[in-house]
C-alpha cells in the first residue's frame, strides 16, 4: 500500500518531457484566454488580466512537474475570488467529462443519489426492467457494467470543486449505455446481501425534448395529490409548452387544497424563463422578481408573469445537491419572497451555465459565464439555496418506504392548515 502511494506520488512529480512541458503551457493559455472572453465581467475579478498572464506565464514556463504546471492554472484562477472555476486532474475529467457521455441513454429504470459514499437507489420507473427485476428502493449500487463504483465515488468526492451534481452524472454515465442492450448490475439488498442481475437498458423515461443546439432530452412530468395537498414533479425546465401546461393545470385544479408541493430534487435545470412563467401561478403581485443574472454585455432580470388567481395557499419546495439552475432559481426565489418554504439539502450551488473542457494536456477546467444575484441579494453561484428545513434522505429511510424530505414538508402544510 505505502510502495502504491510512492508510485503515485513518484509519478505526479516526475520531470516533464519536452511535449508535456508544451502541453502544459497550452493549458495555461487556454485557461487564462477563456477567462478573458467569457467572464461576465470584462475585467475579471476587478482585475488588470493581461497583468495576471504576464506574472503567470514564466511560472507556468518553470514547472517541472504536471502537479507544479496544475498549481500554477489554480493559483491563477483562485485570483478570481469565484467558484466554479477549477482544475482537476485527467483521470477525474474522464469520469465526469465529454467523453463518457459517449456511452448511449439507455436507461436500467431507477435513479440514484450518493448517500455515506455509495450510490442509492431513491426511485424505480414503472414497468422499468429494475422494476420489473424486483429492485427496491435503497438499495445499494456496488457494480455497473463491471466497474465498481466505490472507487469512482470516493474519487470524485476528494475533488473539492466538484459538487454533487456532478459526481451524480458520473454515477448515471455508469448506469447507461446503449438502448436495447443490457448492464449488470450488482446491488446490495436491505439485508445487505449481494445480488447480481443483467437489466435491460430501454429509453429514458418521458419524451423526447429538443431546444436550440442541445442534444435530446427526455422530460417527464408528474402530478397527483396526498390527501388534501398537491404534488409536482418533474426532471427538467425543458418542453415549455407540456410542462408549463401541466403544472398550471395541477396549480388550477388545486385551488381548494391545504397547500402545494414542488418536487425540484435532482432536476438540474433548463429554460431559465420558466422559472418565471411557474412562479406566476403562485404570486398574484405585479413587479416581482426572482433574482437577476449578469453576462458580459447583457443584465437579465427574473420578472415573475403573475397569473390571475394564482395559488395563495401554502407552498413547499424540495431540493437537493442535484437541484441546480433554474432549480436553484425558482426556489431561491421564492424563498426570498417568503412565497415557498425549502425542505432538502443544500441544492448544487451551480444555478449559472458551468462548463467542463478538457485542455490539451489532459486535465478538466471548469468555469462560468454569468453570475446571479437573488432577489434577496444572495449570489447562488458558489453559495446555493439553503433550505429553510434541512432534511437529510438517509438509506435507512429509503428501505423502510419512507420519504423525511417529503413527510417534513406535508407535516409543515398540516401545521399552517390546523392555524387557520
Amino acid at each position: 500500500m505505502v510502495a502504491g502511494i510512492l508510485l503515485l506520488a513518484a509519478t505526479a512529480f516526475a520531470q516533464l518531457t519536452a511535449e508535456q512541458k508544451q502541453l502544459n503551457i497550452e493549458s495555461f493559455e487556454k485557461v487564462w484566454s477563456t477567462i478573458r472572453d467569457k467572464h461576465w465581467e470584462k475585467n475579471p475579478g476587478g482585475l488588470d488580466w493581461q497583468a495576471i498572464h504576464e506574472e503567470y506565464r514564466p511560472k507556468i514556463e518553470q514547472a517541472t512537474s504536471t502537479e507544479q504546471a496544475r498549481q500554477v492554472m489554480r493559483d491563477m484562477i483562485a485570483r478570481l475570488h469565484e467558484t466554479h472555476f477549477a482544475i482537476f486532474p485527467g483521470s477525474v475529467y474522464e469520469d465526469v467529462g465529454a467523453e463518457a457521455a459517449a456511452g448511449g441513454n439507455g436507461s436500467p429504470g431507477f435513479d440514484t443519489r450518493v448517500l455515506d459514499g455509495q450510490a442509492i437507489v431513491t426511485s424505480i420507473d414503472a414497468g422499468s426492467s429494475a422494476e420489473k427485476a424486483g429492485v427496491h428502493t435503497g438499495w445499494a449500487v456496488l457494480r455497473a457494467g463491471g466497474k465498481d463504483l466505490t472507487p469512482v465515488i470516493q474519487k470524485l468526492k476528494a475533488v473539492p470543486e466538484l459538487h454533487e451534481l456532478t459526481l451524480e452524472r458520473a454515477v448515471e454515465t455508469a448506469l447507461s449505455g446503449p438502448q436495447g442492450g443490457e448492464l449488470p448490475v450488482t446491488f446490495l439488498d436491505g439485508e445487505n446481501h449481494e445480488r447480481s442481475m443483467n437489466l435491460r437498458l430501454d429509453p429514458p423515461r418521458g419524451e423526447p425534448s429538443h431546444f436550440g443546439n442541445l442534444p435530446t432530452e427526455y422530460v417527464w412530468f408528474e402530478s397527483k395529490k396526498i390527501g388534501n395537498v398537491g404534488y409536482v414533479r418533474f426532471n427538467l425546465f425543458l418542453d415549455l409548452v407540456r410542462v408549463m401546461g401541466r403544472f398550471g393545470k395541477a396549480v388550477t385544479d388545486c385551488k381548494t387544497c391545504d397547500g402545494f408541493i414542488i418536487d425540484l430534487r435532482g432536476n438540474p435545470g433548463g429554460i431559465g424563463g420558466m422559472a418565471m412563467g411557474m412562479a406566476g401561478f403562485l404570486v398574484d403581485k405585479p413587479d416581482q422578481k426572482l433574482g437577476t443574472m449578469y453576462m458580459r454585455g447583457v443584465t437579465l432580470k427574473f420578472v415573475i408573469n403573475p397569473r390571475m388567481g394564482a395559488f395563495d395557499g401554502p407552498v413547499a419546495v424540495l431540493v437537493d445537491g442535484c437541484s441546480a439552475s433554474t432549480s436553484e432559481i425558482f426556489a431561491g426565489g421564492l424563498q426570498d419572497l417568503g412565497r415557498a418554504r425549502i425542505f432538502g439539502t443544500k441544492t448544487a450551488a451551480a444555478a449559472l451555465p458551468s462548463e467542463i473542457e478538457k485542455l490539451p494536456n489532459g486535465d478538466g477546467f471548469q468555469y462560468a459565464i454569468a453570475n446571479y444575484i437573488s432577489e434577496g441579494g444572495k449570489a447562488l453561484e458558489g453559495n446555493g439555496v439553503t433550505p429553510d428545513e434541512q432534511v437529510t434522505l438517509t438509506r435507512a429511510a429509503l428501505l423502510a418506504g419512507h420519504d423525511p424530505v417529503l413527510d417534513a414538508a406535508l407535516q409543515w402544510i398540516k401545521k399552517q392548515r390546523d392555524r387557520k
